[in-house]
């Protein structure tokens, strides 16, 4: 899930990535600018980029040893290192001495290193001497390692981590006491003891904290809990658990996933909806009168409510705003029943991608009467999760026909299925993948595409 971070703590790692693509810039200009172009610049920036990516070298948290800084150093130095060697090797380059390449090396590491570390003991004195940059935190339990916890905070300032509220389990009949605290304060990340907390204790906090957008650890106390899917930290010697972040939901992988829908939807909209509108408008009003475009309310990420736009295929009156489109409904224009067949109705939701509301690929959204209903009919942490992520204008639950109208209880369960796999499983091909066979779907037609 998408987790908020503090007032201005987003801003550190994006920051630290500016800072030292510009030293990487300054002394690849001191050392090589005679000799090579713009390109070179380019090629070492990405060079940079995707080394930081397969080494994970940005991310550094608060609990993170100096230790760890040290072995990302190494890492980025070999990745980074090979890449630019390869580059030299592939388009022959000769001019430069293997001295200076190395010399060129070892005084960026060094740079950015001492940057990095610096920054890591500043920041650990600003948490203790100054108070700042506080995680706001949660405890409950009331078992032992929940008191290790409690120590643990407050032995180290340094981190930051401050404790606002402190909820003994044994003493609380429900978790009701602890969500009207939350909802009344700002909390960033709660810690439960697992053993304190049965199942359902803790579908109810995992699907809270989700609503929330606020951070979930578990202290473990049984190896039972320890899974593929819990990600394990440790605060000098005590295990942390929490819920690792999907791979869509990656800086990186958000920048491209990002970037690709804003390409992708100013190509549609330029070259097909920019002439596609106008004839559908005349089309769409010689029918039936009322607006050509259908505003209504839909579930984004996290829950967040947004405006989605449709071409208006149904004849204009106040029930189209209530219940779903069945087979052979009459409410359905002629034009319409043709938009709805062919999905384009949905196109004008290319505007809802290029303004960030939705993706062009991604778990598609409810409105939020359906939200709480299919909720409800499901009542698991899955349906929750696949709100982490923006909706898409298509996904894999449509191509695989679980698109359209809800006929029963199957039919929600396989479609949230198929968004999870999405989510956890994403990549620019199998987005790339989807909307070809979203493509060849309009074409042959789907059962369900009424």
């Amino acid at each position: 899930m998408l987790i908020k971070r503090g007032r201005y703590s987003f801003l550190i790692r994006p920051l630290l990535v500016i800072s030292d693509l510009s030293i990487l810039l300054i002394l690849a200009r001191i050392f090589f600018q005679p000799i090579l172009g713009y390109s070179f610049f380019i090629f070492i920036g990405l060079a940079w980029l995707i080394s930081a990516y397969i080494t994970d070298f940005y991310e550094v948290y608060r609990f993170t040893k100096i230790v760890r800084l040290f072995s990302l150093l190494t890492k980025q130095a070999f990745y980074f290192s090979a890449l630019l060697f390869a580059y030299f090797g592939v388009l022959r380059i000769t001019e430069f001495a293997l001295d200076t390449i190395v010399l060129f090396l070892t005084v960026l590491i060094s740079i950015i290193g001492a940057v990095k570390i610096i920054i890591y003991y500043a920041l650990k004195q600003y948490r203790y001497k100054l108070g700042g940059n506080n995680r706001r935190i949660v405890v409950v339990g009331s078992h032992a390692s929940t008191k290790q916890l409690m120590q643990f905070f407050n032995k180290r300032k340094d981190l930051g981590y401050r404790v606002i509220k402190e909820f003994n389990k044994s003493k609380l009949d429900t978790l009701e006491e602890l969500f009207v605290f939350m909802n009344a304060r700002e909390v960033d990340e709660i810690y439960c003891s697992i053993e304190d907390l049965n199942d359902d204790e803790v579908n109810q906090v995992m699907k809270f904290c989700n609503k929330k957008r606020c951070g979930l650890k578990f202290i473990p106390n049984e190896k039972r809990i320890y899974s593929k899917r819990l990600h394990t930290d440790f605060y000098e010697y005590l295990p942390v658990l929490s819920i690792p972040e999907v791979s869509l939901n990656k800086s990186i992988n958000r920048m491209v996933k990002r970037i690709f829908d804003i390409i992708f939807s100013i190509l549609v909209i330029v070259l097909v909806l920019s002439w596609l509108i106008p004839v559908l408008y005349i089309l769409v009003k010689m029918e039936s009168s009322g607006p050509f475009l259908y505003k209504h309310r839909r579930n984004g990420i996290n829950y967040k409510e947004f405006t989605c736009y449709k071409i208006r295929s149904l004849r204009y009156h106040s029930s189209e705003h209530e219940d779903q489109v069945q087979k052979n409904d009459k409410r359905v224009t002629k034009i319409g029943r043709f938009l709805r067949k062919t999905s384009i109705d949905e196109l004008p939701q290319f505007f809802n991608v290029l303004l960030g509301d939705m993706s062009v690929v991604g778990p598609r959204p409810h409105m939020p009467r359906y939200t709480e209903e299919y909720a409800k009919r499901i009542d698991k942490y899955n349906f929750i999760f696949r709100h982490a992520v923006k909706p898409g204008l298509t996904g894999l639950a449509q191509i695989k026909g679980y698109r359209g109208e809800i006929i029963n209880k199957e039919d929600i369960i396989n479609r949230v299925k198929y968004d999870i796999f999405y989510i956890e499983n994403w990549s620019l091909l199998l987005d790339l993948k989807i909307i070809f066979e979203t493509f060849i779907n309009l074409i042959r037609g789907q059962e369900k595409a009424y």
